[in-house]
């Protein structure tokens, strides 16, 4: 099931939502930024070197979530700004919810 909500594109699959977070590393602090050309923006303090925002990212979704960081996995774009997460255990609302800040 492939749903636009947002401009947040998601996909729920096995129980898990699939979506694109776009990163900005270095930044201030560490926050949801709003939607940016069908993904998740995140703001994230780590600089992207040795994996640093890459962990940040799955450390700040999973807290924002409430759910374990063994449930965040990003799936592909490792080593580019715009990444695809899959987060087992939540649903599609929840991630749309990270737009207002109500997750």
């Amino acid at each position: 099931m492939f749903v636009e909500n947002e401009m947040v594109e998601t996909q729920e699959r096995d129980g898990a939502v699939i979506f694109s977070v776009r990163v900005q590393p270095r930044a201030s602090k560490d926050e949801i930024a709003g939607e940016m050309g069908g993904a998740l923006k995140v703001r994230l303090r780590a600089p992207a070197v040795e994996d640093r925002a890459n962990e940040a990212l799955v450390e700040l979704l999973a807290e924002l979530l409430k759910t374990s960081r063994s449930a965040v996995s990003i799936l592909s774009g490792e080593r580019s700004r715009v990444k695809r997460i899959e987060i087992r255990g939540v649903t599609r609302q929840q991630i749309l919810n990270l737009l207002t800040h109500e997750a």
